[in-house]
Order: structure tokens, then sequence, then C-alpha cells
């Protein structure tokens, strides 16, 4: 009987889910819908509106225009635990990186053999630093975060929650907090590590209307010219 109703409950619960991702994308529509060619007119919140509305509702169309967030990060906090856990019931060593940045949307318009860069916001990006994925934020196997459209400073704030190992935290580490003003780190999440959460990406999870996150990259440059001269390689789809 336990295992019946469970059944019975989770498409219930799908439904629940799905309703309550129509309502947010409702509201995001009036904003969502309108043309790629108004951006510039737009403010940073009314575009992060958009971008979440066509990543949602649009997400092959959007994915020709190759959308790359790079959030540039201006300051740092890195929280150490040695005890009781935050998040389970275990006594363990955790760290956790909140990184303040500036959000960008790049957009590259293949007909025009042009890129641009459109502002949408301030937010906070919330990682965890751990060799396995973590009990908070709860995300699917191979996930490595979100973009949270659930914030009480959403749109306004741009936050994103996940995880990255140890590995990754050495190596960026030295970057982070080096005293030299002209070095810059940027997280860059490009188009094909974003997917709506939603049915049928069950790989990825997150709150309502959230996008979920696959994979995150940290681009370090020593000196501003050599931000201006990167260029991305070619990628296939997935």
């Amino acid at each position: 009987m336990h295992n019946q109703n469970h059944t019975r409950s989770s498409p219930d619960l799908e439904e629940i889910n799905e309703k309550l991702r129509k309502d947010v994308l409702r509201q995001l529509e009036p904003h969502g819908a309108r043309p790629v060619a108004e951006l510039a007119e737009m403010t940073e919140s009314e575009r992060t509106k958009w971008l979440f509305w066509n990543l949602h509702e649009r997400l092959d169309d959007i994915r020709m225009l190759e959308p790359t967030l790079i959030g540039q990060v201006m300051t740092t906090q890195l929280t150490v635990c040695d005890g009781q856990s935050m998040w389970n019931d275990n006594c363990k060593l955790e760290k956790r990186l909140e990184l303040n940045c500036k959000w960008h949307l790049q957009l590259n318009y293949t007909a025009f053999q042009t890129e641009k860069m459109h502002e949408v916001g301030d937010g906070w990006i919330n990682l965890a630093i751990c060799d396995e994925p973590p009990s908070h934020p709860t995300l699917h196997r191979g996930q490595k975060g979100y973009l949270d459209a659930d914030h009480s400073l959403y749109p306004n704030q741009l936050f994103l929650d996940g995880w990255i190992s140890e590995g990754v935290w050495e190596e960026i580490k030295p970057q982070l907090y080096t005293t030299n003003p002209a070095c810059r780190t940027d997280i860059v999440i490009l188009d094909n590590y974003l997917f709506p959460v939603k049915r049928g990406h069950e790989f990825v999870c997150g709150p309502v209307g959230s996008v979920g996150i696959t994979n995150i990259e940290f681009r370090n440059f020593s000196h501003p010219t050599e931000r201006r001269l990167t260029r991305r390689e070619p990628r296939q789809r997935t």
C-alpha cells in the first residue's frame, strides 16, 4: 500500500511543479517574448527575465545565439566549518565559497559575425567545495549547480548555487587572492551547459523556474588585454 501511495503521489508532485513553473513563466512572458533586438533597450532585470523565459520556452531557438553567462568576480568570501554540519547530521569539515560578481549575457550573432554583451545585473555565486556532490544544494548526479529563479532578490540579482571539486579550488585560489589589480577571474557558463528545470530534463534539478547547470568554467586573466584576445573555440551541440 505504501508503494502504491508513493507511485500515485509522484505524478501528482510533477503536476504541481509544472503548474508552479508555468505560473513563474507567465510572469516573465511580457519581457521574455520580446525580440532579441530589444535587449539593448531593456533594464538589467528585464534581460534576466528574457533569458530565463527563453531558456524555458524557446531553448532551441535561443541556442542559435549561443548565449553565454559570464560572471566577473568582484569579491570573494571563503567559509570553513569544522564541526556539526549545517546540512546533515554528520560532523565534518565544510568549505563554502561565496563570489560577488557582475553578470553579463553574451550573444553570438552568426549572420553578422559579431558578439554582443548585455549586463544582467549583480549577483552571488555560492559554491560548496568538496570531492563529491554536496547534500546542499540538492543536485542530480553530474549536475554542478543551478541559477535560482526563486530567490527573494531575483531578477534584480542573479544567484547561482552549486559546487566545485577541491582540485578546481586549488587551481583558482591563487588567482582569486592575487594582489595584482590587472588580474581578473570570470565564471563562464556556456549555452550547452544550461538546461531548464522541467519535464524532459530530469538530469537537472532546482527550485521551480530555475535553470540547471552541468558545467562551470573559471577563466583567469593576468591582464585586461588578454581577455579581449581570448576567443571561444567551436563546440558541439549536446
